[in-house]
C-alpha cells in the first residue's frame, strides 16, 4: 500500500521542481578570470544549453598557450542536459502531487546520482581542457597545465581562476536540499535528531560555520610576491594578507601595500584582512582588531614604518619607548 507523504514534503518537492525548471534557462556555473591586464576580469558562463560571457576573448587567449577553443557544438551535454533537468523537474513535480514515500526516496537517490555524474563529467572536461595542449602553441611552459578548479580558486600563471555555481547552479543545489529535507521529514530524521530545533536553524548554523572557516596562508620570505608593488616579501614582521569573499589570497610585503591595493580594487570584496604580529614569529592576526604604532625608526619595506601587535599592552609599551601613541585599525586605514 502506498504511503502518502506529508503536505510539507509535497510543497518542498513542488518548489524543487520549479527551481529546476528555472535553472534550465539561466547560467548554471561560472568561471571568472582576473589578471593585471584585465582589471575588469573575464567571465565564462555555462548554461544548460550554451556558453555565455567573454567566450571570444578567452578563446583568443587560449590559442596562444595551446588550449582548446570553446565551441558549443563540441559539447553533447548542451544537447541533452536541458532535457535531463526537465525530466527531473517533472519527476519531482509528480512526486509532490501524486507520489508516495517510495517515489520520493527513489527520486532523491536518482537526483543525487545524476549530480555526482554531472560533476565527474565537468571535472573530466576541465582536465582535458587544461591538459591536452597544442605542442605548436606560441607560448609553452614546460610541465604547465591549465585545468581550472572544479570549485574555488586556482592560480594559472598570471591569471586567477575562480569557479563557482551561478544562479542556476544554486537553484539546482537548492532543489536537492529541499528534496533532502522532504526525505528527512518522511523518514523521521528531524524528530530523532533535533527534537525542538527546526531544520532551517540547523542548515543555517552549518552554512555559517562553513563560511566562517577562513584561514590565512603563512607568508614565505624571499618567495611570496606582493600583490600591489610586486616586490618579494623581505621582512616577515611587516607582511600582510587579504582573503576575498571568493577565497582568493592576496599577499603583501607591507601594510601600506594592502591598504593601497584595497582602495584601488574596490570591486574585489575582501572577507578577511590580516597583518603579521610584530612580536611573533610569522603569525598573522586579524588586521581589524590589531593595534599599531608608526615611527620612522620602524623600518618597513615600503615605507609604512608601522608595526602591528595583537596585544594592546605590548603595542603601548613599544610606543612609549619611542614616544608615539598606539592607534587602532580605523585610524590606520583612512
Amino acid at each position: 500500500m502506498r504511503k502518502e507523504i506529508a503536505t510539507t514534503s509535497k510543497w518542498l518537492l513542488v518548489i524543487s521542481a520549479v527551481f529546476l525548471a528555472i535553472s534550465i534557462f539561466i547560467p548554471i556555473w561560472r568561471i571568472e578570470l582576473d589578471a593585471p591586464q584585465y582589471p575588469e576580469g573575464l567571465g565564462l558562463q555555462i548554461f544548460s544549453y550554451k556558453l555565455g560571457g567573454d567566450v571570444a576573448i578567452i578563446n583568443g587567449l587560449n590559442h596562444y598557450i595551446g588550449m582548446q577553443t570553446l565551441h558549443e557544438e563540441n559539447f553533447i551535454e548542451f544537447t541533452i542536459l536541458p532535457y535531463i533537468i526537465g525530466f527531473y523537474s517533472l519527476l519531482m513535480l509528480f512526486a509532490g502531487l501524486k507520489g508516495g514515500r517510495k517515489l520520493l526516496y527513489s527520486t532523491f537517490i536518482a537526483f543525487v546520482v545524476f549530480g555526482i555524474i554531472a560533476m565527474i563529467d565537468f571535472w573530466r572536461w576541465e582536465y582535458n581542457y587544461g591538459h591536452n595542449l597544442d605542442p605548436n602553441a606560441a607560448i609553452i611552459v614546460p610541465g604547465m597545465a591549465y585545468q581550472p578548479p572544479l570549485i574555488g580558486f586556482k592560480q594559472l600563471l598570471n591569471f586567477g581562476a575562480y569557479s563557482i555555481p551561478d544562479m542556476g547552479g544554486w537553484l539546482f543545489i537548492g532543489a536537492g536540499l529541499l528534496c533532502l529535507i522532504a526525505v528527512g521529514l518522511e523518514a523521521g530524521w528531524f524528530t530523532k535528531w533535533i527534537k525542538q530545533k527546526t531544520t532551517a536553524t540547523i542548515l543555517f548554523v552549518m552554512l555559517l560555520s562553513s563560511c566562517s572557516n577562513v584561514k590565512p596562508d603563512a607568508l614565505v620570505v624571499n618567495k611570496d610576491q606582493c600583490a600591489f608593488c610586486k616586490m618579494t616579501v623581505a621582512d616577515i614582521r611587516f607582511g600582510a594578507e587579504a582573503i576575498s569573499t571568493k577565497g582568493r589570497i592576496y599577499k603583501f610585503d607591507d601594510l601600506n601595500c594592502m591598504i593601497a591595493f584595497n582602495k584601488l580594487n574596490e570591486k574585489i570584496m575582501m572577507n578577511k584582512l590580516f597583518v603579521n604580529d610584530y612580536e611573533a614569529n610569522n603569525q598573522l592576526i586579524d588586521a581589524t582588531t590589531a593595534w599599531y604604532i608608526s615611527h620612522e625608526t620602524i623600518k618597513s619595506p615600503m615605507g609604512s614604518n608601522t608595526a602591528a601587535f595583537s596585544n594592546k599592552d605590548l603595542a603601548m609599551n613599544k610606543g612609549k619607548s619611542i614616544s608615539v601613541e598606539t592607534v587602532s585599525w580605523d585610524q590606520i586605514n583612512k
